[in-house]
C-alpha cells in the first residue's frame, strides 16, 4: 500500500475562503467589499490565518493515520499495532572458522569478545558467547557480529575477515567461511508502516502466512520480501529476498528458521524450513536510436540510458514471482530521452511467485549489450 502524506481533509483554496468571507461580510453590513478597501484587505488577512490553521489540521489529520504519519508520529502510532516499536538498526554476522596450532587433550575456550578484523581494519568484528576447540579437534565455527551497526558490515566474502586482534591459547589463524549478511540501517518509515501493516497477522499463531511474513520480516530490515507456501500439509517452506535482489544468506536463513520455530509462533503440526527461491537468468540486449532534435547530447542520453538499464534491473528484481516484463524495460529507456528501441532480450516470461506452492522464481541479469544505433528523423 502507497503511503500518501498529502491528503487534504480540509481544503486551503484560498481564493474560495475569501470569496465565502466577502460574501459573508455584505451579508452581516449590507456594504459592497470593494478591491482595494480597508475591508478586504482585512478579509485578506483573515483568510491568510484560516489557511495556515487549516493546513496544520490537514497536517495534524495527516499524523494520526499510519499510512501517512512521518517519523516519531509513526512511532507514536505504533502503540495500536502488534509491533509496538520501530526496529533498530542491526549489525552484520557472519561465521568464522578458528583454528589452534596443535591438537589438544582438552577443550580450547575461545572467550565470548574474542575480536578479529579484515586485512584492511575497516571493521571490528566479535563473538557474542564463548566458544571451545573441542578436545581432539583443531577447530571451531563461532557466529561473529559486527561492532558497527548498519549495511557497512554486509558483503565480507568468505576468507575476508582473518585478521584477530585479542588471540586465545594456542591460536593458528581465523578466517570467516561465510559471506557477512544482516546488517541494516534503522527502518524506514515506510518499512515500519509495512512491518505495523504485516504485524495484525502476528496475533494468531495458528499458523496464518501473514503471521510467519512478520516474524520472519522482524529478522532484519535487509528483508525485502517473504513467500510463504505449503507444499504438503503440515509443512512451510519460507522464501526471502534481500534489497539487494539476492536471496538469503546462511545466518540470514538460520536466523528466520529460529524466529518462525519459536513455540509462540510456530503451530506444534507445523514443520517449518528455510529454502532458496529459483533462479531465472535473464540477458538484455537492445540498440536505441536518438531524435535528430533532441534537446541532450548524445552523451547525455547515453547515461541516461545506462541509468533506466539500471533502474529496471533493480526493479525486475525487487519482488519474488516478478514476471520478467520488458515492457517495464522500453518504458524507462524512452523516458532516457531516446526515440525508439530495437529489442532483442529480454522476452516476457512468467515467473512463479509460489502461490501455488511451487518454489518462487527471482529474475536475476546475466548480460547487459546495448548498442547506440545514432540518429534517426522524427
Amino acid at each position: 500500500m502507497s503511503r500518501n502524506k498529502e491528503y487534504q481533509f480540509i481544503s486551503t483554496d484560498t481564493n474560495a475562503l475569501v470569496t465565502k468571507l466577502i460574501s459573508a461580510y455584505e451579508l452581516i453590513t449590507g456594504s459592497v467589499v470593494r478591491p482595494a478597501s480597508p475591508e478586504k484587505l482585512f478579509i485578506n488577512w483573515i483568510a491568510d490565518v484560516l489557511v495556515l490553521e487549516r493546513g496544520l489540521n490537514n497536517y495534524t489529520g495527516n499524523q494520526n493515520l499510519p499510512s501517512r504519519a512521518e517519523s516519531e508520529n509513526l512511532d507514536a502510532l505504533g502503540e495500536l499495532f502488534y509491533v509496538k516499536k520501530r526496529p533498530k538498526a542491526q549489525a552484520a554476522v557472519c561465521t568464522v572458522r578458528f583454528y589452534i596450532s596443535a591438537v589438544q587433550s582438552t577443550s580450547i575456550l575461545i572467550p565470548s569478545g574474542t575480536q578479529i578484523t579484515d586485512i584492511e581494519g575497516a571493521l571490528v568484528w566479535e563473538t557474542t558467547a564463548d566458544a571451545y576447540v573441542k578436545a581432539g579437534d583443531t577447530y571451531t565455527d563461532v557466529k561473529i557480529q559486527c561492532q558497527t551497526t548498519g549495511r557497512t558490515g554486509n558483503g565480507y566474502a568468505a576468507g575476508q575477515i582473518s585478521v584477530i586482534i585479542e588471540p586465545y591459547a594456542y591460536y593458528d589463524h581465523c578466517e570467516n567461511i561465510t559471506s557477512s549478511d544482516g546488517g541494516s540501517d534503522i527502518s524506514t518509515d515506510d518499512e515500519f508502516y509495512e512491518l505495523m501493516r504485516a504485524s495484525q497477522d502476528a496475533y494468531s499463531n495458528a499458523g496464518a502466512k501473514g503471521g510467519y511474513i512478520y516474524f520472519t520480516k522482524q529478522v532484519s530490515g535487509e528483508i525485502a520480501d517473504v513467500v510463504v507456501n505449503t507444499p504438503s500439509p503440515g509443512k512451510v517452506n519460507l522464501y526471502a529476498l534481500m534489497n539487494d535482489g539476492t536471496g538469503a544468506s546462511t545466518e540470514i536463513k538460520n536466523d528466520m528458521l529460529a524466529a518462525c520455530n519459536d513455540d509462540f509462533v510456530r503451530p506444534l503440526t507445523d514443520y517449518v524450513t528455510v529454502e532458496d527461491p529459483d533462479v531465472v537468468p535473464y540477458n538484455i540486449i537492445f540498440t536505441y536510436f536518438i531524435p535528430n532534435n533532441a534537446s541532450k547530447s548524445a552523451a547525455e542520453i547515453e547515461s541516461a540510458v545506462n541509468a533506466a538499464v539500471q533502474a529496471y534491473v533493480k526493479w525486475q528484481c525487487g519482488k519474488l514471482g516478478r514476471d520478467i516484463n520488458p515492457d517495464e524495460l522500453r518504458q524507462l529507456v524512452k523516458e532516457a530521452g531516446v526515440k525508439r528501441i530495437i529489442l532483442t532480450e529480454p522476452a516476457f516470461t512468467i515467473l512463479s511467485d509460489g502461490s501455488d506452492n511451487t518454489t518462487p522464481e527471482i529474475a536475476q541479469i546475466d548480460s547487459i549489450i546495448i548498442t547506440n544505433g545514432g540518429y534517426e528523423n522524427e
